[in-house]
């Protein structure tokens, strides 16, 4: 069958509402006329997606399967008609996906002032699915931190970024300097095998409320800073690696030269932030 992107985008509203009414007002369409797409939509997809209820509208286990599909879908159809119009006007852009915490911009300005009329867009890469971005056609190239998925994609090493142990500014281990991975024996960790989050935020909400400990890369601890949390360097923990990452069919020039320009930078402002001159 044929997806209707149109009744995609209406299920995504009520998704995200979990409300018919609210949904319709966002999409500017009748309460009335929503439903009735909604249920054809099940009927096309020959399966439930939402429970329905006086009070509440609440995803199936496919529904939540298909919202989860449906991110990418949709992003990767606008990335699409983004670049028909690229092609359209005559214009050359180049999109670069970023784990969160890492900071690209240099890299960025440095290729800009060597390429002033490249336009240049930024596309943030959720931590559980960083390679997504590139698979779905929303970016040609990811400065992405390990652990990802890299089969099919190219990556050029950049550094390693220390993990720290982020907790609650009154955790009795807050008082310490530094920790060991012993130090962190018995205390529950809040960790992707244990309890996935949806967001970072979400995450520092929940240490912050005394759910638990989490290992975090030290550029995210630094970019979610706030006074409730304390964070501390494991010295036992390996270091994770950052890289340039970019599907291995893509030869274009553009791609060439921001590797090129990327990689010196990169290496060299990871180099100034570690203190130690070396990777």
């Amino acid at each position: 069958m044929d997806l209707d992107l149109r009744k995609l985008r209406y299920f995504v509203a009520v998704a995200e509402h979990r409300h018919f009414g609210r949904a319709a007002e966002q999409l500017y369409i009748a309460q009335p006329v929503l439903s009735r797409q909604i249920r054809a939509f099940e009927q096309d997809l020959e399966c439930t997606l939402l429970v329905r209820t006086t009070r509440s509208v609440e995803l199936t286990a496919a529904g939540k399967q298909l919202y989860e599909e449906a991110q990418g879908i949709l992003a990767a159809v606008g990335a699409a008609v983004r670049r028909v119009h690229d092609a359209d006007r005559g214009t050359q852009r180049l999109v670069v996906a970023f784990s969160p915490g890492l900071r690209v911009s240099e890299a960025i300005r440095a290729f800009a002032s060597r390429y002033p009329d490249v336009e240049t867009d930024l596309v943030p890469a959720r931590w559980w699915e960083q390679d997504a971005p590139l698979r779905d056609g929303r970016a040609q190239v990811g400065y992405l931190r390990r652990p990802f998925d890299d089969s099919g994609l190219r990556t050029i090493r950049v550094g390693r970024e220390p993990r720290v142990a982020c907790m609650p500014a009154a955790h009795p281990l807050a008082r310490r300097q530094e920790l060991t991975s012993a130090d962190l024996d018995g205390e529950p960790m809040l960790d992707a095998p244990t309890r996935r989050t949806s967001s970072l935020e979400e995450k520092f909400e929940l240490i912050a409320s005394g759910h638990g400990i989490a290992l975090v890369p030290l550029s995210v601890a630094c970019s979610y800073s706030r006074p409730d949390l304390i964070h501390r360097p494991l010295t036992d923990a390996p270091g994770i690696e950052t890289c340039l990452a970019f599907l291995v069919d893509r030869r274009e020039k553009l791609l060439r030269d921001f590797l090129e320009i990327a990689t010196a930078t990169l290496r060299h402002t990871e180099r100034s932030a570690d203190g130690t001159g070396a990777l």
